[in-house]
């Protein structure tokens, strides 16, 4: 991009720019990690909590560490429109995931603010503290809880380091028991909408900057463990082997040719451990992790038990045992119609074409179908759409465009369609 063309930017360049800022508040420089309840989540908090407060917006810490910033409407009791994402990253991460949904509202409500426009609701921009769930190992905590799903026995739950989230919710100065403080059901949202980078190549390949969010992808994880007999690897005959790595080879090709044909589904298998896991040994126990994940939660049930089946058919025809633990569900979340129409006519009104796409990846809007409507405009990622990884890449040009839709929307919220 060309100084000139940066230049007549409003909004991208600031975003760029705060997005590198954001980037240096590390706990393991040249790597970007911020996790929840430490000193950098302290640090980008205070930082977002100075930009918001120069949009023109009043901001408070609420009891789990997340940073709220309003900016009220025409009238006191007007309802709210909530809109934002996580300050949290995982390890070794890119910089705009979560971000740019901080910083591009807070762009908003400063073209707003600068302007003397109060709209007939209140905006309020939320930089939730833990969605990734890298220290405790609970993802959404922070949107969760304002959707009263927190659950209080994750107060129990352990870092790396045996600090607990209720000891730690109290040296970060947060409030372990103001959990019915957050919890934001029945108190006038009217709409969570979040900006968001792709995380994957679709708007790259189709040439199109912004998307609108269907639903976003419900998630069953499962342990799967595959039991045979060691052997010498010089001494048992091919065809008297019961080789769970074999078999779980099977099993994992299985799997990937079952989502492949099943549009709407993915699969993926990202960990496998071998026992004894000796060069001149036959495997004797496989662990492998499983991750089947669709918008549509029917055809993740149906997929799940469509896997089993084929993983249990594949054991018996290899003289193994298989255990199929699922421990982890995560229900689909429709986006709202009528907010999916409303971000489609306000990125036709920047002369843009207009695409629907699922969200794969869980994002904090997926737990405010209990709040409230709520929808996702999805912003294109360069370099083949890679994420959580320090190559992931956002244009000046389409931070612009996706601000200035998202400003749209915003001023044109609850007019007649």
């Amino acid at each position: 991009m060309s100084t000139s063309e940066d230049q007549a930017l409003r909004f991208g360049p600031q975003i760029m720019a705060r997005a590198d800022e954001l980037a240096a508040i590390t706990e393991d420089a040249p790597r970007l990690t911020r996790t929840y309840l430490t000193a950098q989540h302290r640090e980008a908090g205070e930082r977002i909590s100075g930009w918001m407060r120069e949009a023109g917006m009043s901001v408070h810490w609420d009891a789990l560490g997340n940073v709220i910033g309003r900016y009220e409407g025409a009238q006191p009791d007007a309802p709210i429109v909530m809109t934002g994402s996580h300050l949290d990253t995982v390890r070794n991460a890119g910089r705009y995931d979560g971000l740019f949904g901080i910083l591009s509202p807070i762009a908003c409500v400063a073209d707003l603010h600068q302007r003397g426009i109060r709209l007939p609701h209140a905006i309020e921009v939320v930089a939730f503290g833990d969605e990734e769930g890298v220290r405790f190992g609970v993802t959404l905590i922070g949107s969760k809880a304002m959707a009263g799903a927190f659950d209080p026995a994750w107060l129990d739950r352990s870092d790396s380091q045996g600090i607990s989230l209720r000891q730690a919710l109290i040296d970060f100065g947060a409030d372990p028991e103001g959990l019915a403080r957050v919890d934001r059901r029945g108190r006038g949202i009217a709409a969570f909408i979040e900006s968001h980078i792709e995380q994957g190549p679709v708007l790259l390949q189709a040439g199109l900057p912004l998307g609108v969010v269907t639903s976003i992808a419900g998630a069953s994880r499962i342990r799967c463990t595959v039991t045979g007999l060691a052997g010498h690897a010089g001494t048992v005959p091919m065809g008297q082997r019961r080789d769970a790595l074999t078999a779980a080879s099977d099993m994992v090709l299985a799997i990937e040719a079952h989502c492949q044909t099943h549009a709407g589904l993915v699969g993926t298998v990202g960990q496998l451990s071998v026992l004894p896991g000796a060069v001149n040994v036959i495997a004797q126990e496989v662990r492998f992790s499983l991750d089947v994940r669709s918008g549509i939660d029917a055809m993740r049930y149906e997929a799940v038990e469509a896997i089993r089946a084929q993983c249990e058919a594949i054991a018996a025809k290899r003289s193994v045992r298989l255990d199929f633990e699922p421990y982890f569900e995560l229900k689909a979340a429709p986006c709202d119609e009528r907010l999916q129409a409303q971000l489609a006519d306000a990125i036709t009104a920047q002369g843009l074409p207009v695409t629907h796409l699922p969200s794969g990846a869980g994002h904090d809007a997926m737990a405010f179908p209990a709040v409230c409507p709520m929808a996702m405009l999805f912003v294109r990622c360069g370099n083949g759409g890679i994420s959580h990884h320090p190559d992931e890449i956002l244009s000046a040009q389409d931070a612009e465009l996706a601000t200035c839709v998202l400003l749209g929307m915003l001023e044109r919220f609850g007019l007649a369609d």
